[in-house]
């Protein structure tokens, strides 16, 4: 396929250039579009939370524990650890009989600068239930306690509930010989092609349209409650919010991101070779303006994600980032 990148210009001179692959694939009919190397293989990070949080809602546990479609949104996030984020995943714990020592994620501060500062000048030091994956590990730590699994160790790649997510993204994605290491929050992440992962999407996008139960609530989680998916100034809580239902989207680290447009029961899955963040947004939605799933006033609307300006310590604009995704 041919080659995509995103540029970054300084005046008129492209000054940088970052190279992006994609694989679009529909539910049923496979492959459908590409850019670059549609069967590039990278670790998959936080862009599969939904899988991560599909055999809690499997298992009944959204019932049994009384979830709030916020609370289920969190266990995907990806947060910046803003005050609603901290409560619903600290409301997690609490419904699952757990607590914030029982996270084995690490603590950093929180990534909305704001809340950053705020927690400062309240004299306190961030702990792990600011961490952007503490709703996931909640989520996982609820899966436990449901199915009556040791809390202690769930993060390692041999406890029950690890073996269970890895069994659902290998079902999803039909992708079974999966190369494991160990992700920033200390939970085993997975390398897959691009097409695999894309097809995990649709498979999961199709699920929802046609009203399987658990993929529609995790979905509908996702779409509904965008905010508790990552926050404020952050792509995948405005994309989702503006696209009102068509889009689901989840980034994760190393300039990787997937999506899945149930309506046309198509998954997306999208890698930036060199692991720029500041690539990956505008070819996420450049490829979703390809797909006829975003229109030109969706891009207006998320401009500041779509061709973000490069701007001097003056504030001055001095440049743009802008994609170039030839989608075959």
């Amino acid at each position: 396929m041919p080659e995509s990148f995103v540029e970054v210009t300084r005046g008129d001179r492209v000054e940088s250039r970052h190279r992006i692959h994609v694989a679009v694939v529909h539910a049923e009919r496979g492959l459908v579009a590409g850019a670059g190397a549609a069967t590039y293989s990278s670790f998959v990070r936080s862009a599969i939370k939904m899988f991560q949080a599909l055999p809690l809602v499997e298992d009944g546990g959204v019932s049994h524990f009384d979830l709030s479609g916020p609370e289920l949104a969190v266990c995907m996030a990806s947060h910046n650890a803003e005050p609603f984020h901290v409560e619903a995943a600290e409301s997690v714990l609490r419904k699952a009989g757990a607590t914030e020592a029982d996270l084995a994620c690490g603590a950093h501060p929180p990534m909305l600068r704001s809340a950053a500062v705020a927690l400062t000048r309240a004299g306190r030091a961030p702990s792990r239930i600011h961490n952007n994956c503490s709703g996931k590990h909640a989520g996982l730590l609820a899966l436990c306690r449901l199915n009556g699994w040791p809390l202690d160790g769930y993060h390692h790649v041999d406890h029950p509930s690890q073996r269970r997510v890895e069994v659902t993204l290998a079902t999803w994605s039909g992708h079974r010989e999966m190369e494991i290491a160990v992700d920033g929050c200390g939970l085993p992440t997975f390398a897959l092609p691009l097409d695999a992962a894309a097809l995990a999407c649709a498979r999961l996008a199709a699920a929802a349209a046609d009203q399987a139960p658990a993929p529609m609530r995790v979905v509908s989680a996702m779409t509904t409650h965008p905010e508790y998916v990552a926050g404020t100034d952050r792509l995948c809580t405005d994309l989702m919010r503006r696209a009102g239902g068509r889009v689901f989207a989840k980034v994760g680290a190393e300039g990787y991101y997937c999506a899945g447009v149930p309506g046309q029961r198509l998954g997306i899955a999208l890698k930036v070779e060199d692991g720029a963040k500041r690539a990956s947004e505008p070819a996420l939605l450049a490829v979703l303006h390809a797909l006829d799933v975003l229109t030109s006033a969706d891009l207006d609307a998320l401009a500041s994600y779509a061709r973000p300006e490069i701007r001097n310590t003056r504030d001055e604009p001095v440049g743009e980032i802008r994609a170039r995704i030839d989608l075959r």
